[in-house]
């Protein structure tokens, strides 16, 4: 979502704020805004154009300085426009720009705070409830920003990552972090701020990982941290080396469709080195906590619950173990029952996803301390909130709709229902040697499915002119239909709905005409010959089906049913291979119809605000 970057030097460190700010475009926004202090004042450059138009803009205005912050947005409080884009100022009421701010997150008692601060002068510029903490700073300004932010955060309610500078300290920027990441990025007589250690690459490798409560005073020598409680604290150093965002396009024409086609390489480096199903996979522990439990809690949102969905057919059949899974925004607001054996696993590519973190740490709360999270990015708030994990190596994820972070999910909670089902004893030798076999062989599979492409082109160009779709799946494969029509309508703009094939008479049938194309997953399994029942009845009504079917499926093309042949089928890994058909349709669609691919309307990359 809202990206942040941040730096003291003794150079013009604006390149580094419009290229950190690049990197992170690929999470989405609708303004940008870089801020500096130059010549003994405060200047800023705001747009709601593209980072590429705001650089332009800076050249223009001839905007250069030592200390500054820059900031991408997606808009929560107020409409995308200059006026809201951040950095936001605050001087004295009514005075000379001081206190300059990006923030994000979400801040519950923004209208308490603007009331207080009118009554003491201040005038509101924007819609947003970040220009209420810049005013806030500026109103408790006591000579010292450092001490300033400690008192400021304290008086704040909801989610925030802020980096602040002020008029009268140059060489100084402060940050503080509450349920929403923030990096610290060392340099020599330089050091820097940023939401994600992505911004920072190629100018600094040591990041420090801030702890939710972190207050932090940036100086060219010097990096101080405070935690919640005002108390001095040391966080580790990492090196990590980060991949620009400004990879190489290759042959492909977006970055979603280079990310499709890398999907067998980034399975294939998830499944690396892994020549036997042992507990270890997931972390130290592992095993006692997998004995134990008697009950699995998954909490994910978007795509991540779609996985999760899936990964309950597996578990359940394999491990024979009750699963449940909760959408994460909704998990915390109702009255569950908690089960202190419950094993709480968190899917997140990002392991950032605000909503997932907020479900999580209520879990905890509950007394469920089992916890394990599939996660693309080890450095992440959900990792280290976690006792186990399990680390897919999907590579930077670009485009908005996710593809390969989600095809590594599943092979890793595919991983997961084998482990838990050895720990159990209801895996034996032989099952476990075929089934690493046939992870082994996943790669290749996808690469055959790829090979698909033009025939799925066709169908893209039938269904550009369409506005609605329904696509159907049946058992392991409904979830898989869910993730298929969503990102056909996050990318196409095309509004598709999933069901289980057997509920179309119990509603959905009505919506069938030859307007709506019906997309239909026909593995050749045990549910196929109800699904073929399922498909006759959308013939029956005049609906035009699009059937991805398995070679030895059986099932022939005909008037009004188009027909995709896949490999042979591929059992419980099934879910997995037909997925990649169905991100070609939504991607091809999109491209005919024209949409941004990669940066869809109103749709951001990493979702960082409840």
């Amino acid at each position: 979502m809202c990206g942040i970057v941040g730096a003291v030097a003794q150079r013009d460190i604006t390149p580094v704020l419009v290229e950190g700010l690049k990197r992170l475009e690929y999470r989405g926004y609708d303004s940008c805004g870089v801020a500096v202090h130059m010549d003994g004042e405060l200047r800023r450059t705001r747009s709601t154009q593209r980072v590429a138009e705001l650089e332009a803009q800076i050249k223009e205005d001839h905007i250069a300085g030592f200390t500054g912050i820059a900031h991408t947005r997606w808009a929560t409080h107020g409409v995308p426009a200059t006026r809201n884009a951040h950095p936001h100022f605050s001087g004295p009421a009514n005075g000379k720009p001081r206190i300059a701010l990006v923030h994000n997150g979400i801040i519950e008692n923004h209208d308490e705070l603007r009331e207080e601060l009118k009554g003491h002068g201040y005038v509101f510029e924007s819609q947003t409830d970040t220009e209420v903490i810049a005013h806030l700073i500026d109103h408790l300004y006591n000579g010292d920003l450092f001490e300033t932010v400690q008192q400021t955060v304290r008086r704040l309610t909801g989610a925030y990552g802020i980096a602040v500078f002020c008029h009268d300290e140059p060489h100084r920027v402060v940050g503080a972090r509450h349920g929403s990441p923030l990096i610290v990025g060392l340099g020599e007589n330089e050091n820097f701020l940023a939401s994600d250690a992505l911004a920072l690459a190629g100018t600094t490798d040591k990041i420090v990982y801030l702890e939710d409560g972190d207050i932090v005073d940036l100086q060219l020598q010097k990096v101080w941290i405070v935690d919640i409680n005002g108390k001095a604290v040391d966080r580790k150093v990492n090196v990590v080396h980060a991949h620009t965002a400004a990879a190489d396009l290759g042959p492909y024409r977006h970055y979603m469709q280079k990310e499709i086609f890398e999907q067998p390489r980034a399975v294939g480096d998830t499944i690396d080195g892994i020549e036997s199903i042992e507990p270890e996979l997931f972390g130290d522990g592992a095993e006692k906590i997998f004995k134990d439990i008697d009950n699995i809690l998954i909490l994910a949102c978007g795509t991540s619950y779609y996985a999760g969905l899936t990964a309950k057919y597996w578990i359940e059949s394999i491990a024979k173990i009750a699963v449940n899974v909760e959408i994460a925004s909704e998990y915390r607001y109702r009255d569950s029952v908690p089960n202190p054996k419950s094993l709480v696993i968190t899917i997140s590519q990002s392991g950032e996803t605000a909503d997932t973190l907020a479900a999580l740490k209520h879990a905890r709360t509950l007394g469920m301390e089992n916890t394990l999270t599939i996660c693309n990015v080890q450095t992440s708030a959900m990792v280290r909130e976690c006792k186990l994990n399990f680390i897919t190596h999907a590579g930077v994820e670009i485009g908005v709709a996710s593809t390969k972070a989600f095809t590594t999910q599943l092979v890793g909670l595919f991983l997961l229902a084998l482990t838990i089902a050895k720990v159990k004893g209801r895996l034996n030798d032989v099952q476990e040697t075929q089934y690493i076999k046939q992870l082994r062989h996943l790669p290749t599979a996808i690469g055959a499915v790829l090979a698909l492409e033009p025939q799925i082109m066709a169908w893209a160009d039938r269904f550009a002119s369409k506005e609605n779709a329904l696509f159907l799946g049946r058992g392991m494969h409904y979830p898989i239909a869910m993730e298929g029509a969503l990102k056909l309508k996050e990318i196409s703009y095309i509004h598709a709905e999933a069901y289980p094939a057997g509920e179309l008479k119990h509603g959905p049938l009505a919506l069938v005409t030859e307007q709506m194309p019906v997309v239909t997953i026909a593995p050749n399994d045990e549910l196929l010959e109800k699904l073929k029942s399922n498909m006759q009845e959308v013939s029956a009504r005049g609906g035009e089906l699009y059937v991805f079917a398995d070679t030895d499926s059986k099932i022939k093309a005909s008037e009004g049913m188009h027909l995709i042949h896949m490999p042979e089928h591929y059992g419980k890994l099934s879910p997995i291979l037909h997925t990649i058909p169905l991100q070609l349709l939504s991607y091809h669609t999109a491209v005919a119809r024209g949409t941004d691919v990669d940066k869809p309307r109103n749709l951001a990359k990493s979702v960082t605000v409840e």
